[in-house]
């Protein structure tokens, strides 16, 4: 179904919840609680949960692959793999994401706006890493922008993000893309900034960029020296990232009344 819009009545009022997992035998894509694959999809209000917890290791709460979808005023609840932005142009406005590892993941082109991030304590000897994009060359338009949001440590997290890593993102396929713009750290950011996946073959091919972030975790002092990470310092370095230029948001995103900020 194309054209779909679902309205509930507020983040943790309207919940739509499951617990399949990938160590119980389901593969990573069907544990997904919610899949959404017509496009024009639309939803505001409500929460999507996976409630199998960290020692289950992937654990999908929404599964996105829907074109010119947006959510708003939604939260995403889960662990490893919460939130999986799949494929095509996706907008996500004031939402909530709860996650320990990879926790917003897939290949989509997609903003993520006034949004809160929340980093959960995962299990001893684990880290966390909030995002894992997957583009898989040089000239896809895809990407996650992360755009005037806040990264917050959950109480469960609390003192224990001294002794616990977290990242802002590792490359799931080699060409990963990811930007943070004009975000707040709240949650302390392991010094490196950014992780391996495996091995060192994504390190020159990986888009990886930060551009006038606050808070404790977002000084750019350690950082990796990879030739794929970039500090950006000027408008016109990051103006490509806005909704207008990157979504082409302002052709689409206004019938569906949802508030949006075009420029950077």
């Amino acid at each position: 179904m194309t054209n779909l819009m679902l309205i509930g009545d507020g983040i943790d009022a309207t919940i739509i919840t499951n617990n399949k997992n990938f160590v119980d035998g389901t593969p990573t894509p069907n544990t997904a609680t919610v899949q959404v694959w017509g496009s024009g999809f639309i939803a505001v209000g409500i929460t999507f949960a996976n409630t199998a917890g960290a020692k289950k290791q992937q654990a999908i709460a929404l599964l996105s692959a829907s074109n010119l979808a947006v959510y708003y005023k939604c939260s995403f609840k889960g662990y490893q793999d919460t939130l999986c932005i799949l494929e095509n142009q996706q907008f996500y406005r004031e939402c909530d994401i709860y996650g320990t590892i990879d926790f917003i993941f897939g290949d989509a082109a997609a903003v993520l706006q006034n949004c809160n991030i929340y980093v959960r304590k995962p299990l001893p000897g684990q880290e966390n890493v909030i995002t894992a994009q997957g583009r898989t060359n040089s000239t896809s338009n895809t990407g996650f922008v992360i755009h005037n949001s806040r990264i917050i440590p959950t109480p469960s997290l609390g003192m224990s993000q001294w002794s616990v890593k977290t990242f802002l993102g590792r490359p799931w396929r080699d060409y990963s893309r990811v930007v943070y713009v004009k975000c707040h750290f709240d949650v302390l950011i392991d010094h490196a900034g950014w992780m391996p996946y495996i091995g060192s073959s994504a390190f020159d091919k990986v888009y990886y960029a930060e551009y006038m972030n606050q808070g404790k975790g977002a000084s750019t002092v350690g950082r990796v020296k990879w030739r794929g990470y970039h500090i950006l310092t000027t408008y016109k370095a990051v103006e490509q990232f806005s909704v207008h230029n990157f979504l082409n948001g302002e052709s689409w995103i206004p019938q569906t009344k949802v508030p949006f900020n075009s420029d950077i």
